[in-house]
């Protein structure tokens, strides 16, 4: 069955860095496009970032545009999402996504930007 573990989180300063990554299984992963989502506490989940199959395309959030790079390691099975210049309002839990008939989320993982 289609699995997605991310890791990563943590607990960083405003204009700090942090790594996500989300390792999936169960599915061909090299086929599909893959999402990064992030909920706030009383907010919507929203959509931060997507990667195409290969790559090949990004898409980003305004609010993290120029901040936040997404890639993808094929022959690992795995996405990153690189966060750098972080800022408070980046707190949240991250959720990797991927839609294969349904939507599959991994469990998440909290994202803490404060001083």
């Amino acid at each position: 069955q289609v699995q997605l573990v991310e890791s990563g989180g943590g607990l960083v300063q405003p204009g700090g860095s942090l790594r996500l990554s989300c390792a999936a299984s169960g599915f061909t992963f090299s086929s599909y496009t893959m999402r990064w989502y992030r909920q706030a506490p009383r907010k919507e989940r929203e959509l931060v970032a997507a990667i195409t199959s290969t790559g090949g395309t990004t898409n980003y959030a305004d609010s993290v545009k120029g901040r936040f790079t997404m890639s993808r390691d094929n022959a690992k099975n795995t996405v990153y999402l690189q966060m750098n210049s972080l800022k408070p309002e980046d707190t949240a839990v991250y959720y990797c996504n991927v839609v294969r008939y349904v939507d599959y989320w991994g469990q998440g993982t909290q994202v803490t930007v404060s001083s």
